[in-house]
């Protein structure tokens, strides 16, 4: 069937994620490849301390990469965008979006950027005896708990931002296993949050002295290829305010970032894992047998199907290079050259390996937020190097490219002193857009060979649009692992680097220099207001 005809007779199916800097549609035809696409470029706000998107800016950002993908299938295909085979929305994990039982927001959406939960992520992972990172949801609500937020009082319901589209698109209240990991514990073997930590949970409620039970705020929890629900005629407005969508397709769960990378870079199954790399970076790790311990670096969420997963997540990444390719776009205006970020992007990149294997003694802290990872609650981003340092672009380069993930080496460091196996590691995301280069650094600073597939560069958008595929064009019986590997990846092309010895030993000693300096950027933060 030509395209043409698949779009218009309502075959193709939809995955949209709200990233930190971009919403990205992407339409996907029969054979799983991206038929057409539509974005929408956006910014978290600092607002009173808080970093937030208002709900206003959501809708917006939706309806305009909406409307970008309508305009594609059209210029593209000849034809309306009316009606679609399946529907699936995914968005950064975690943060806090709280209504009363009216629907009225209580608070404003605190993202997983924030860093103002220590006090109730430290009393959490004790009285769990479980890691309970800061940007979970559920240490963000007991957060508000200790704090005595007069809202408290009022929550009906408490979702992430995937969810809450969700809920808007469907009236149903549900999330993907793998995205509710990121608001409360979950028991693999269940597939549904830890009942234990469930019932210590409620006795901090009733002693605190609020009537509602922590099930009943949470959304319900849904597998992969699970029914959640269909698009109501309000939700295809919302989508579509033109009032050219069709309701009534079916939805998936909605998941996060995270289970969309996994679906994304086929590494669902036990022993692979992958690394997306944008704003932030994370590494998910599918285990074969449980931490010898609780690890507060160590995030444990799950798969789309609930199987367990090591996260080691990091705030900071990519933001401080686009920082920097910011900068010198400016330097080139100023000279009058005719030079595209593009290019300065590849510049930076490929001239980082022309960079000292150590960076000569640059050093980049990339640290625009806090980084619990590293034991900082806030960030200020800087550049130190030693009295002797060669501070040559080569060596700036390869400073803030490797920057970009030491962060995430500190975490991935733990799981090497565990023994965690990983049989294939792949990257996917806007870190591994300059070929080669961000594959060489991730594979020196985990030493580790480092994948890319050709759909790397498709990212979440796609990964969601394939797990809302599976839940409308599965087999009987099929698993999520089986469908991706006979019905997507089958035919996949991936480029592999192996680790280079010399650029590991260059990473290593990069990264000892760049811990020596964490006291400074803690003064930083301390001292400058």
């Amino acid at each position: 069937m030509e395209l043409n005809s698949f779009i218009a007779s309502g075959k193709a199916v939809l995955g949209i994620e709200l990233g930190s800097t971009r919403i990205k549609a992407v339409l996907i035809g029969k054979d799983h490849a991206p038929i057409a696409s539509g974005d929408h470029t956006w910014e978290n706000q600092l607002v009173n301390g808080v970093w937030t998107y208002s709900l206003k800016d959501v809708w917006a950002g939706v309806q305009d990469a909406f409307s970008n993908l309508k305009k594609d299938v059209f210029e593209k295909y000849g034809v309306k965008l009316t009606k679609l085979s399946a529907i699936g929305i995914s968005a950064m994990m975690h943060g806090y979006l709280a209504f009363d039982k009216d629907g009225n927001q209580l608070a404003e959406f605190r993202t997983w950027r924030n860093t103002m939960t220590g006090e109730a992520a430290k009393e959490l992972t004790e009285l769990f005896n479980f890691n309970v990172p800061q940007r979970w949801s559920i240490a963000h609500l007991y957060q508000v708990m200790l704090n005595k937020e007069a809202h408290a009082k009022d929550i009906s319901f408490l979702t992430t931002l995937a969810g809450y589209i969700h809920f808007m698109l469907t009236g149903v209240k549900a999330l993907g296993v793998g995205e509710a990991s990121g608001m409360f514990p979950i028991d693999s073997e269940k597939c549904d949050y830890d009942q234990k930590m469930i019932e210590a949970f409620d006795k901090k409620v009733s002693e605190a002295g609020y009537t509602w039970k922590i099930r009943e705020i949470l959304p319900c929890v849904l597998n992969a290829g699970e029914d959640a629900g269909c698009l109501t005629k309000e939700g295809a407005l919302l989508l579509d305010p033109a009032g050219e969508l069709e309701a009534g397709c079916p939805l998936c769960p909605p998941e996060g970032d995270a289970g969309t990378g996994m679906a994304a870079t086929n590494a669902v199954a036990v022993r692979t894992g992958n690394v997306s790399a944008g704003t932030s970076v994370f590494a998910m790790i599918v285990l074969e047998k449980p931490l010898s311990k609780v690890y507060p670096e160590i995030d444990m969420v799950t798969t789309p199907t609930g199987k367990p997963v090591a996260m080691v997540h990091c705030n900071n990444c990519t933001s401080d290079i686009n920082a920097w390719a910011g900068m010198l776009k400016g330097f080139s205006d100023a000279a009058g050259l005719n030079v595209s970020m593009g290019d300065i992007y590849t510049a930076i990149f490929t001239s980082a390996l022309e960079g000292e294997k150590d960076a000569g003694g640059v050093v980049n802290m990339a640290m625009l937020s806090g980084e619990p990872v590293v034991g900082l609650d806030e960030g200020r981003p800087m550049v130190v190097r030693m009295p002797d340092a060669k501070m040559s672009f080569g060596n700036f380069a390869r400073s803030i490219v490797m920057g970009a993930m030491t962060g995430l080496k500190v975490g991935m460091d733990i799981l090497n002193n565990e023994n965690v196996k990983v049989d294939s590691l792949l990257g996917h995301g806007g870190y591994f857009k300059t070929p080669v280069v961000g594959q060489k650094m991730l594979s020196a600073a985990l030493k580790t060979p480092v994948s890319v597939m050709e759909t790397a560069g498709e990212g979440g958008p796609w990964g969601m649009a394939l797990l809302a595929a599976y839940r409308v064009n599965k087999k009987a019986g099929q698993t999520l692992e089986e469908y991706l590997n006979e019905s997507v990846f089958a035919a996949a092309k991936a480029v592999t680097v192996e680790p280079d010895e010399e650029d590991a030993k260059g990473f290593d000693a990069y990264t000892a220099r760049f811990l020596q300096a964490i006291p400074a950027e803690k003064a930083a933060a301390e001292f400058m207001k």
